[in-house]
């Protein structure tokens, strides 16, 4: 059984930066293409990025392209989200997520895995 768990999650200021980390097991994971996903308080969990298996390839929600990469380092069994240029509206719970096949751009019905969760606070 495949398991993730995210961490690196904190408070921090407006401007800031932060690294998230999602550690993977119980599986090939270098075959799993990973997301993250992220859900604010009183709204729908929503996509934030997506990397494919070998990481050649990425995918971001608009608002957070050219701040967020999404990175992976397989022989690790890690997923990375760096954070830069961290806004108020991008506070929410971070969640890691994995799924065998498909596509990058898909919605979170899609994937199979999933991380409890690490909260991000950005405060102005």
């Amino acid at each position: 059984q495949v398991q993730l768990v995210e961490s690196g999650g904190e408070l921090v200021q407006a401007g800031g930066s932060l690294r998230l980390s999602c550690a993977a097991s119980g599986g090939t994971i270098s075959l799993m293409m990973l997301g993250w996903f992220r859900q604010a308080p009183g709204k729908e969990r929503e996509f934030v990025a997506a990397v494919s298996a070998g990481g050649a390839y990425t995918h971001y929600t608009d608002p957070v392209k050219g701040r967020f990469t999404i990175s992976r380092d397989n022989p690790k069994n890690m997923a990375y989200l760096h954070m830069n240029s961290l806004k108020a509206e991008d506070t929410a719970v971070y969640y890691c997520a994995g799924k065998w096949s498909g596509t990058l751009v898909a919605g979170s019905s899609e994937y199979l895995y999933w991380g409890q969760g690490t909260q991000v606070t950005v405060s102005s």
